[in-house]
């Protein structure tokens, strides 16, 4: 029989807490998101019936090229928390566990930064 109480059996367990910013930052990610996929597969179709060079034009639109941008940040952002979680939930071995969160963090923001760049580059004129 355990005289300890359940406060004292909980300390050094963390915070209850301690999720709450990470849970509210995946569901504003998720709200800020519905407009812009509303968008991007409105601007997808727009898209299909252009040529190269109208579609370059399009691109380079400051409007369009901020849209598409935000869209690639806050979509790479919510992949990688929400990525972060199921590692953090299903993957046990320590090791393996700081591997793949690694792993999830680089790839994932390797991929939003060449996307951001290649946006950049064409709306600018690079291309």
């Amino acid at each position: 029989m355990s005289y300890r109480t359940p406060l004292s059996r909980a300390r050094g367990l963390g915070s209850a807490k301690h999720g709450v910013g990470h849970w509210v930052g995946e569901r504003v990610g998720a709200i800020a998101l519905v407009p812009l996929v509303l968008w991007g597969v409105y601007s997808v179709i727009l898209l299909a019936g252009m040529d190269y060079y109208s579609a370059v034009e399009w691109i380079g639109s400051p409007v369009n090229a901020t849209l598409v941008i935000l869209t690639i940040f806050i979509s790479t952002t919510h992949m990688i928390s929400g990525l972060r979680v199921v590692i953090e939930d299903y993957v046990y071995s320590h090791l393996n566990k700081a591997a793949c969160l690694l792993l999830n963090l680089f790839v994932g923001w390797l991929a939003g930064a060449l996307a951001i760049f290649s946006v950049l580059k064409v709306a600018l004129g690079g291309a």
